[in-house]
């Protein structure tokens, strides 16, 4: 007998019915899409157990997605002979999201249909789509290899809850009847339907069976006809696709629901033979920096699907989507046979050289669609400087800058643009590291630079200090941080033609430098005359064989051992400040601006003051 389990819809699933119910998806049509899709995903899996399992297909070695419609009963019927759920197995794919990054997603909702439907794309939420459309949606589910006696019944209006029974069912796999809302019932209609499958799944590679319309019906014609064309797109010449199939295809595999920027399609033969298809999304998901995101791309061999996320490519290309269709891996490799294949290390090396190729062809053919690139996907490509040392010189060829010659927050100087504008006397590419581009472009490090007019690269990402620890040089020239203490210009005259001389270290200032050197004791590791600023009173640099200030930070932050390395507190000799400090007598005095010298320097480099309250004083004192 029967039993009919009553179960709740995990939180997440019941925010999302809502989204459905209310129509977010600004085309309903697009649930047949994600119905279709998902029974083509079964049949993968099945057809792929099969390999090694023969008995799975249970004398049903014909895989097909069979649509049927009654506009009487008013229901729409989608029904796969693919691998099919358990019980367990249908609680968990119908009514939780067993996902990481859930919450992030929910919270990354706008209300703005638009992106919305986008984000829910990515989240591959498609079956949830199905209450769109339909006020009830009854499930009945088998999984291959199990007994006729184990069939499950899935049903839910989408109030928030769902219920499960056994049932006996004959046939493996998962038919999924949508109980039509009175507003959509023009969807019952064979040439409706035809439409949306022709529009978004004509790519399916297993046969798509649609009842034949009543009314048109020839006297020995099937009740169903196939109506895809069913082939691998990937396998067709290139000249044979369309765009609108090439960016049907990626949607399909992609779950995104705006067009690709731009795709790769080639084949290799050889030695080695495979075709890939790869496609580079408009858009970034929302999980791409959560440390369970799943990259990678669709792996096939000889046609047969044998796993999603497959990391054949680097990690700082995990954005990257498509297929890879190999004749030369056997049927059964695993995740961990593809990180220790040889033939996959030739394919990565091969297709990361082609992607990074295309990305150089975006950037000069259409800059303006490589920057909206580049503000998605930028500070990924620069993980690749850690990971991929092979390919250094056209990953940094990639990258966009801020700088002190545009002045804009967007990055948008090249290196090579950057290396055509430097002036013959300048050798060296220089650069600033700072929490944010504002504190950036503030910084009193660029004082000397302004006025020499050397532009200076404005670094603002978190990923910055560990991409230019592997960043040492761009076509002959090194690059250099200003915020360092071995900075020298003195071969570069001032943009008024004039040349800046260090002040001249007179006794009076010797004894000022040395009693805020005593002052600050072991705060730092020198205090001296600067040849950097002409505006602020003093900064801080590092050592120019020490971590940066700013590095120091970020690893304190991260929970990091730090090593023990003091800055240097440099001190602008002819800021009227320090002039009056030069003439005064009073010892208290020198001491508390020696202490407001290195706490203001401290501050606008981003550090924290150890003591808030005490600077606080001092401020307000001198304010009276």
């Amino acid at each position: 007998m029967s039993t009919t389990e009553t179960f709740g819809f995990q939180t997440e699933v019941k925010q999302l019915l809502q989204l459905m119910i209310h129509s977010l998806y600004s085309n309903k049509e697009i649930f047949l899409r994600e119905l279709i899709s998902n029974a083509s995903d079964a049949e993968d899996k099945l057809r792929f157990l099969s390999v090694e399992n023969p008995a799975l297909l249970e004398n049903d070695p014909e895989f097909k997605i069979t649509i049927d419609f009654d506009a009487t009963a008013k229901t729409l019927i989608i029904t796969d002979n693919g691998i099919g759920m358990n019980r367990d197995e249908i609680i968990e794919n119908l009514g939780t999201i067993a996902k990481s990054g859930t919450k992030q997603f929910l919270n990354a909702l706008t209300g703005d249909q638009n992106k919305d439907v986008h984000l829910i794309g990515q989240f591959g939420v498609g079956f949830y789509s199905a209450f769109m459309v339909a006020d009830k949606v009854t499930v009945y589910s088998r999984k291959a290899g199990t007994p006729q006696n184990e069939g499950v019944l899935w049903e839910s209006t989408g109030d928030g809850q769902f219920t499960i029974s056994n049932c006996e069912r004959e046939a493996h796999g998962t038919q999924v009847i949508l109980h039509v809302r009175k507003e959509d019932q023009e969807l019952l209609n064979h040439f409706k339907l035809l439409s949306i499958i022709h529009k978004y799944s004509d790519h399916i590679m297993f046969p798509i069976l649609l009842k034949v319309d009543e009314h048109t019906r020839q006297k020995d014609e099937k009740d169903f006809n196939q109506v895809n064309s069913a082939d691998a797109l990937w396998t067709r010449p290139k000249n044979k696709i369309t765009d609108i199939e090439y960016q049907d295809f990626y949607k399909h595999i992609s779950h995104d629901y705006q067009n690709p920027l731009t795709w790769l399609h080639f084949k290799v033969e050889g030695k080695q033979e495979y075709t890939s298809l790869l496609y580079i999304p408009a858009a970034p998901p929302f999980d791409l920096f959560e440390r369970e995101h799943k990259g990678g791309l669709k792996l096939f061999i000889e046609r047969v699907f044998i796993m999603d996320n497959a990391t054949i490519l680097p990690n700082y290309l995990r954005f990257i989507k498509g297929v890879v269709d190999s004749n030369d891996l056997p049927l059964n490799v695993s995740r961990e046979l593809l990180q220790k294949n040889e033939l996959i290390d030739k394919m990565k090396a091969n297709m990361t050289k082609k992607i990074l190729a295309q990305l150089k062809k975006m950037s000069e053919d259409n800059p303006e669609q490589y920057q909206g690139f580049y503000q998605n996907f930028g500070i990924v490509l620069k993980e690749g400087f850690s990971e991929d040392p092979e390919n250094q010189k056209e990953l940094a060829g990639l990258l966009r800058f801020s700088s002190t010659r545009d002045d804009a927050h967007t990055p948008q100087v090249s290196l090579d643009n950057y290396i055509k504008r430097m002036s013959t006397e300048q050798k060296h590419i220089y650069y600033i590291i700072s929490d944010n581009f504002n504190a950036a472009k503030n910084s009193p490090h660029l004082e000397i630079f302004r006025k020499k007019d050397i532009e200076v690269l404005l670094l603002a990402d978190r990923v910055d200090e560990w991409m230019m620890a592997y960043l040492k040089e761009y076509e002959g020239k090194d690059f250099k941080s200003i915020t360092k203490d071995d900075i020298n210009l003195d071969n570069i005259k001032d943009a008024d033609d004039k040349k800046t001389e260090i002040p001249e270290n007179t006794p009076e200032s010797i004894s000022l430098l040395k009693q805020i050197q005593e002052c600050l004791g072991s705060k730092v590791k020198e205090v001296k005359a600067s040849n950097r600023l002409t505006d602020s009173p003093s900064c801080l640099v590092a050592d120019s064989q020490g971590l940066s200030l700013h590095l120091q930070r970020l690893m304190q932050q991260a929970g990091q051992m730090v090593p023990q390395s003091q800055p240097i507190l440099e001190i602008n000799m002819q800021h009227a400040l320090i002039q009056r400090l030069i003439d005064e007598k009073d010892q208290d005095i020198v001491n508390d601006w020696a202490q407001l010298l290195f706490e203001q320097a401290l501050l606008a480099e981003g550090g924290n003051l150890p003591d808030p309250g005490t600077f606080v004083k001092r401020i307000n004192k001198y304010f009276k």
